[in-house]
């Protein structure tokens, strides 16, 4: 059998890593181009994993065999559940890293025989066919390949601010990627610019934690990875430390009105937008007037880290203005700061121009991946980078594409929301942008996605069995509380009918239970979620057939959109840049009214009949 060209994957960041992994488990060959191959992973802002939304995407991630959630409960210093007070739906497991120790995990678990890493800056495309045929290096160098994955995160003419200063680079000592704009742009693809930016990072020695209030991890750390979560109760192999919180005030505040002309993002040197909810502090600001407080975290980067990130502080301000503004605020008067804060602008590609499973429309083979295509957070960067890697190995071996489903898993509410409606700012997954969000919960991605990855081949059998084995656990412990009333004519009751009605479900479990199956504390929370909301995820899957009838209306390839009478010239617009494939995504792009949506119905039921009365 004839062996095909490797897949090459561009850059070496979250969506990169796992493209390459995803596409090495599929069988394919794969070659990895970094612009420097001891910057693997670095994790650039904050060293954390996972949040609200955020750890739904991890969760996803692992259960179909990816690397994040395995990596960050490796290196993880500080273990705590966001909003756990609240729904299953919305809690938010979040893993504070080690900074040095999280790279050296990933690393480890991206040692695939069928992965080479190579240092090398991609250039150019090079096609024949009409299909992409391989990669050109700066250097000369000749990559052929049978798809591509770009994830140049910001480096894609990367520029940085601090201050009056204005730096060429993707982060702070690092070059930008300057070519391949050329090269994207060439294949008449839009590309737009986006900003983020980072706080200052302080010199740990010089803060008294005393002066702080302490924030410390969970007393049972909850881990991100199915794989440890299998295993019952979860101990770190780090040693795990304390955040702490400290607050702004009005001193602070007053500094940064005083020196707005000297930010960049004020001072007009940054004209792109970036994410509404990481603003620079700056923003906050002048966004917030009557607000006397903002909250910020000190969170320690490491074991032997010399370093502290001060979460929420982000900002482009001169270094002099930095020193200022961070002395103001009570704790840090004597503090030193180790790096300043600054501000990065860099292109993406704006991600309508991308079919659903991320190829770039204009370039069969080629697929983007990550801050590319309009998000930003590393977990994102890596969910899309699953995706494209698993469809370029597919498109190289000639197999259909994978689209995940919206309406089962944050993946396919990702890039359902990129493809079909397109970025004004970074995208950043939020539990509210699901429909069916509490059928969502984190707890049950392997549930949902785990045998859909065994069928397309990036688990092995025997993970797949692990998540099998759970949910038989849990599905017998199920019918055992429903069931258990109907059995006992002296307790007209059944145990679920308890916990729902608010008695301690360890209680009832354990008097309902008391020789049936053997569930781990976690599992035991999910059997409890799925009694106590039974009735709302039964209206979630009504719900969900409801949106799949709309998903079934098929538009044909190559429909018309532009001959549609009725539509105004924007949707007609629209609907030619996304090309949506069914009723159901043509009504989630932005200004397609509901008559649009029955204007188009109408006229793709008219070809229908056109087609089947040729055909008699």
């Amino acid at each position: 059998m004839k062996r095909l060209p490797p897949i090459v994957v561009v850059g070496g960041g979250h969506a990169g890593v796992e493209a390459a992994h995803a596409a090495a488990r599929l069988g394919a060959d794969v070659v990895l181009l970094t612009l420097r191959r001891d910057a693997l992973v670095r994790l650039s802002c904050n060293p954390s994993i996972g949040g609200i939304g955020k750890s739904h995407l991890v969760r996803e991630i692992d259960a179909m065999g990816g690397l994040i959630g395995l990596a960050a409960d490796l290196a993880g210093i500080h273990f705590r559940v966001l909003n756990r007070s609240r729904g299953p739906a919305v809690r938010g497991p979040r893993v504070q890293e080690d900074h040095d120790a999280y790279p050296r995990a990933m690393e480890e678990l991206l040692r695939h025989p069928r992965i080479e890493i190579v240092e090398a800056e991609a250039a150019a495309f090079r096609m024949q066919q009409g299909r992409l045929a391989g990669i050109e290096a700066a250097d000369g160098r000749f990559f052929p390949a049978a798809a591509a994955v770009i994830t140049t995160g910001t480096f894609l003419r990367g520029r940085l601010f601090r201050g009056e200063q204005v730096i060429e680079g993707g982060r702070i000592g690092e070059p930008p990627s300057l070519a391949l704009h050329d090269a994207l742009a060439a294949l008449g693809l839009r590309v737009e610019r986006f900003k983020t930016g980072t706080p200052p990072r302080l010199l740990r020695e010089s803060i008294d934690p005393a002066r702080f209030e302490p924030q410390p991890g969970d007393p049972e750390p909850e881990p991100l990875s199915f794989l440890h979560l299998y295993e019952g109760r979860f101990e770190p192999r780090l040693p795990q430390l304390t955040t702490w919180l400290a607050r702004t005030n009005p001193r602070v505040h007053e500094i940064v009105r005083r020196n707005l002309d000297r930010s960049p993002l004020y001072g007009g040197k940054i004209r792109a937008l970036g994410p509404r909810y990481c603003p620079s502090f700056e923003d906050k600001v002048v966004k917030f007037p009557d607000r006397e407080q903002h909250l910020l975290h000190l969170e320690p980067m490491g074991i032997d880290h010399p370093w502290v990130y001060l979460n929420g502080f982000s900002t482009s301000m001169p270094e002099e203005i930095q020193e200022e503004m961070v002395r103001a605020i009570p704790g840090l008067e004597d503090v030193t700061i180790a790096r300043y804060g600054y501000a990065v602008e860099y292109d993406y590609v704006p991600p309508t121009q991308l079919r659903r499973n991320l190829e770039v429309r204009a370039l069969p083979g080629l697929f983007l991946a990550g801050q590319i295509c309009g998000t930003t957070g590393y977990e994102e960067a890596a969910a899309l980078g699953l995706v494209a890697g698993i469809n370029a190995a597919r498109s190289a071996l000639g197999k259909d594409p994978f689209v995940p489903d919206r309406f089962s898993s944050y993946l396919g509410v990702l890039v359902d929301d990129l493809t079909t409606r397109g970025v004004l700012e970074p995208y950043r997954m939020f539990t509210s942008r699901a429909e069916l969000r509490l059928s969502l919960s984190p707890d049950t991605a392997d549930r949902r996605l785990t045998p859909l990855a065994e069928r397309l081949g990036v688990v092995p059998p025997h993970r797949a069995a692990r998540a099998r084995e759970r949910w038989e656990r849990i599905d017998a412990a199920l019918r055992a509380i429903e069931r258990d009333g109907e059995l006992r004519a002296s307790r007209p009751t059944t145990p679920a009918d308890r916990i729902r009605r608010g008695e301690d479900p360890e209680e009832v479990l354990a008097e309902a239970l008391p020789d049936g199956p053997a569930l781990g504390p976690r599992d035991r929370d999910t059997l409890v979620n799925l009694v106590r909301y039974r009735g709302y995820l039964e209206r979630e899957r009504r719900e969900a057939e409801k949106l799949r009838r709309a998903e079934s209306i098929r538009i044909p390839p190559g429909f018309p959109f532009e001959e549609v009478s009725g539509l105004s010239t924007e949707i007609r617009q629209r609907l030619a840049e996304v090309r949506p494939r069914s009723l159901g995504q043509a009504s989630r792009i932005p200004g397609v009214t509901p008559a649009a949506i029955a204007l188009l119905a109408a006229a793709v039921g008219q070809g229908r009949a056109r087609r089947r009365e040729a055909t008699r």
